[in-house]
């Protein structure tokens, strides 16, 4: 079964990382109408900082999975979180949000 895996920035203040998250997720339903996640299991990863986020994403993309993105507008555009759908174990070690 696949999950959707939330990769989310967590050096962001308060509740943030956690809208970030709900907007990465927003974005990948967005850019993926007909996808086979069906609103099923849903995992918050806390990723640390900026400069891990591009690290996952560049591996992410790496490995030719499919992924969206959130910038955030109020932050001037920075990357906030990412969201991929996969059934791999490549997240594994990564500690919950």
């Amino acid at each position: 079964m696949q999950k959707l895996y939330v990769l989310v920035r967590t050096d962001l203040k308060g509740s943030s990382p956690a809208v970030q998250a709900g907007h990465a997720v927003a974005q990948w339903m967005l850019e993926h109408p007909s996808n086979d996640w069906m609103n099923q299991t849903l995992v918050y990863l806390n990723i640390g900082a900026a400069d891990a986020l591009h690290k996952w994403k560049s591996k992410i993309h790496y490995k030719d999975m499919d992924y969206s993105t959130f910038t955030e507008p109020d932050l001037n555009d920075e990357t906030t979180a990412i969201a991929c759908l996969t059934d791999k174990k490549l997240f594994n070690g990564l500690p919950l949000l």
